[in-house]
Parts: structure tokens; C-alpha cells; sequence
């Protein structure tokens, strides 16, 4: 009994390409999101609650700890976070695309 190889699937089709941009620009705007409000919360944060802010850590005002210890790690985590969801939403994609042409074996195929 031959072996035949499974049938390849168009993972490049312009439906599949078109929904996984789709959800990739509603990450991408999450993402942003979150990136504006690390970046401006200091600045209402020093501005609605200046006592607070003023409050030592470590020998630092609370402003320039956050922002020299704080701002990095802070986006370091939002891009972390997009890279991962980014690969995900892609393999989602494309076990979706396999499923719908090929059954579960396909799935298989295409899932690195």
C-alpha cells in the first residue's frame, strides 16, 4: 500500500491572510494601548498625585524609580507579550486553515 504524502495546504490564500491581519491589527492596537498608557501614566501620575510620587525607594523619588527601573521592564513585558500572542494567533490560523481542508492529520503538518 503506497504512502502518499499529505495534500499541501494554502495557508497563503487571501482569506486566510486577510483574517489573521485582522486579528493581528486588534493586537497590535492592545498592544499600543498599553504601551500609551505605561508611558503617559507617569506623567498623571505626577501630576494627580504628587506626594506619592515624591515618596523615597530605595534613595530615589518614586518618578525616577519607576522610570529608570520601571519603564523598561514595563514595555520589555507589552512586547514579550505581543511576540507570543502573535506566533499564537498565526498557528491558530493556520490548525484552522488545515482543519477546514485537510482533518486533524493536517493539522499536524503545519503546527511548528
Amino acid at each position: 500500500m503506497p504512502n502518499t504524502p499529505p495534500e499541501k495546504v494554502d495557508v497563503h490564500s487571501e482569506g486566510f491572510l486577510h483574517s489573521l491581519m485582522r486579528k493581528q491589527l486588534k493586537l497590535s492596537i492592545a498592544c499600543a494601548l498599553a504601551f500609551l498608557l505605561v508611558l503617559l501614566g507617569l506623567p498623571l501620575a505626577n501630576y494627580f498625585a504628587p506626594g506619592l510620587m515624591a515618596t523615597r525607594i530605595f534613595g530615589f523619588t518614586l518618578t525616577w524609580f519607576l522610570l529608570g527601573i520601571g519603564f523598561f521592564p514595563a514595555v520589555w513585558c507589552i512586547s514579550f507579550y505581543f511576540i507570543r500572542r502573535s506566533i499564537a494567533l498565526e498557528q491558530e490560523e493556520v490548525a484552522e486553515v488545515a482543519e477546514e481542508k485537510g482533518g486533524k492529520g493536517e493539522r499536524e503538518n503545519f503546527s511548528r
